[in-house]
């Protein structure tokens, strides 16, 4: 094993086994479908005259034509920039060749990428928190390979699978005061499925949102996004009202317009890692249903044990919400898939009869292969120890980084749950460093926290990212399998950082005057 291979699995990736010489892994289609659980199809009983005629793949993909996902990837992956350049948005190569992010991943594991020269980079992002698992647990690549042989009958619209009852009850099962559960494909997905059922089941058209959250970029998530350089250009959006996080008496003013259907809300949010005030959900929910209005809980990226508890609200006793958003996490990093859970009044209201069965649905919500890996998901959270893992190393993590604002002028405060942590930069005492800070403050909010996101890449190989536009806080999102391996590597790598910072001159500061310059050119 390298030095920085991860610690969330017994052994490094055997690259041979996995890659074929290639970039990326090749499923064992035998080792996966005999032996696995899952049922291999009898070809011969659904031959024809048997059943379902087996289609002859030989004669229907000729010699020599028959797609080969790891040659074309041998033949064309060098061009991934110029090929995102020229066909999706140019801009995000654009901004990766500018701040030297620009990298060439060639395979990953846990907690870990590694390039074509086999250098290692830890991964505090976690994929914006998907990979909540990290990337490619073993026990949800099996399960997929399980449910691609068991050749089901997915999404046939006019039957009930097996696999979404299964996984709701499992979700249920850790919202013991929640009753049905609405699968999508996303977050924004979860969000907009909240949204409609809270108008619904009250009969009311506002819905509250706390000043800069977060909750998607579609067109009714976006209405409820407190942030507004993601809404500029966007509207009409629909008749949505900010208030602050934690203002109850702000509320309190918008609920006895007797229009409010519910108050969507993050318990951290993202933008910023801020929680809400202790007591903050508890007095909102009771406000809330005083007012017939429902309380909704965004957990897109808080749930699934990012805080050391399964969700968020759950740091507060007696918090309840009536409807709550889960995604990212529950997709294993593999399939896209999003949860609404909510009361059994709220479903029954919606599905209020067979004319109304499908008055809310999505394509290919309930798909097999993403229940399986939400099942997957949830299974190694149970016997792996998961969130007390993130409960457990998270505080290891924010305990020490605390510990560094004493000895940091620019470092003003370090907080957040479990592993979800907001590392806030501010301005410096200090003349010398008080003058650049200025300078940087002056061209564009934010810089300084890009200053130390880039080292931290280029010189330390480690992955992280500004919490928000304007901000200058840095999130750490990690993969909830790390250890106190992955904590001493971040600190020790943070330290010399910020030691490079303090210290007034080099290179990090000519990257900042960098910076200025193009802000100062985009503006």
């Amino acid at each position: 094993m390298t030095d920085g291979d991860p610690q969330a699995f017994a052994s490094a990736p055997d690259t041979e086994a996995t890659s074929r010489g290639e970039s990326f892994p090749v499923p064992d289609t035998e080792a996966t479908s005999r032996g696995t659980g899952a049922p291999v199809p009898d070809t011969e009983a659904t031959s024809p005259g048997k059943g379902f005629p087996v289609p002859d793949t030989e004669a229907a993909a000729p010699q020599g034509k028959a797609f080969d996902l790891a040659r074309l990837l041998a033949e064309r992956g060098g061009e991934r920039y110029e090929l995102h350049t020229k066909y999706l948005n140019h801009q995000l190569p654009r901004m990766l060749h500018t701040i030297g992010f620009d990298k060439v991943y060639e395979r990953a594991e846990g907690a870990y990428f590694w390039d074509s020269e086999g250098n290692d980079y830890l991964d505090m992002l976690a994929g914006f928190g998907v990979m909540g698992l990290g990337r490619h647990h073993p026990v949800v690549r099996k399960a997929l390979h399980d449910v691609l042989d068991a050749s089901l009958a997915d999404l046939t619209r006019f039957d009930c699978q097996p696999l979404p009852g299964l996984l709701a009850e499992k979700l249920l099962a850790h919202s013991p005061h929640l009753d049905r559960v609405f699968f999508g494909n996303s977050g924004t997905e979860a969000v907009e499925t909240a949204l409609k059922f809270a108008r619904y089941a009250t009969g009311r058209p506002r819905v509250l949102y706390c000043s800069h959250a977060f909750h998607g970029l579609t067109t009714g998530s976006l209405s409820v996004n407190g942030e507004s350089g993601f809404r500029d250009g966007f509207a009409p959006l629909l008749p949505d009202t900010a208030v602050p996080l934690g203002d109850l008496a702000a509320l309190e003013r918008e609920l006895k317009r007797g229009d409010v259907a519910a108050l969507i809300v993050e318990p951290i949010q993202g933008k910023g890692v801020h929680a809400a005030p202790p007591g903050y959900l508890l007095a909102a929910q009771e406000l809330l249903h005083r007012h017939k209005a429902l309380l909704i809980a965004d957990e897109v990226q808080t749930g699934l044990g990012r805080t050391g508890d399964f969700y968020a609200y759950q740091h507060e006793a007696g918090v309840e919400p009536d409807l709550v958003c889960v995604a990212k996490a529950l997709s294993g990093g593999y399939v896209p898939v999003g949860a609404t859970l909510g009361k059994e009044w709220i479903f029954k209201k919606v599905y209020s009869s067979m004319d109304r069965v499908l008055v809310h649905s999505a394509s290919f919500g309930s798909n097999a292969q993403a229940m399986a890996a939400g099942l997957a998901v949830l299974s190694v959270m149970e016997q792996e120890g998961i969130v007390e893992n993130a409960r457990v190393t998270g505080d290891l993590l924010r305990t020490r980084l605390a510990a560094l604002t004493d000895r940091y002028e620019l470092l003003s405060d370090v907080r957040g749950r479990g592993l979800m942590i907001g590392i806030e930069f501010g301005r410096p005492s200090s003349l010398k460093l008080r003058s650049r800070w200025t300078m940087l403050q002056a061209a564009r909010k934010g810089l300084f926290a890009q200053m130390v996101v880039v080292p931290l890449l280029q010189k330390h190989r480690i992955l992280t990212q500004v919490s928000g536009d304007h901000l200058e806080v840095i999130k750490l999102i990690p993969p909830l399998t790390v250890t106190e391996r992955e904590v001493d590597r971040f600190v020790e790598a943070f330290t010399a950082v910020m030691d490079d910072a303090h210290a007034g001159g080099g290179l990090m500061w000519d990257f900042g005057r960098t910076l200025v310059k193009q802000a100062v050119a985009n503006r």
